[in-house]
């Protein structure tokens, strides 16, 4: 599966979640971008897009896109906070549909 990760989260949260093709928003070079401008950059290459922020949804609507979006919810956006989330996002990922939202942890 192709995911994106936010700018927000850790580079090296990628090499956790083995078997999927992962790319950040820095490797894409589109930091900076608003939310909508960024799914609508995403949307055509990836078929998940994770982040932190839970206002995610709440400020863009999902319609018109294909996209899931992942919004994992851990004390804080380091590493070691996120990556006990590992295994129940690689257990949702295969359950993903497009437009869906789900949140982890």
């Amino acid at each position: 599966m192709k995911i994106l990760l936010d700018e927000c989260l850790p580079r090296r949260l990628a090499g956790l979640l083995i078997g999927h093709d992962v790319r950040s928003v820095r490797q894409m070079n589109w930091l900076g971008l608003s939310n909508g401008k960024l799914l609508s950059a995403a949307d055509p290459h990836f078929q998940v897009f994770s982040t932190v922020k839970k206002n995610l949804v709440q400020q863009k609507s999902l319609t018109g896109f294909q996209i899931a979006v992942v919004i994992l919810r851990a004390p804080s956006n380091k590493i070691e906070d996120l990556s006990p989330l590992i295994p129940e996002l690689l257990g949702i990922l295969p359950c993903l549909k497009p437009r869906q939202v789900v949140i982890v942890g």
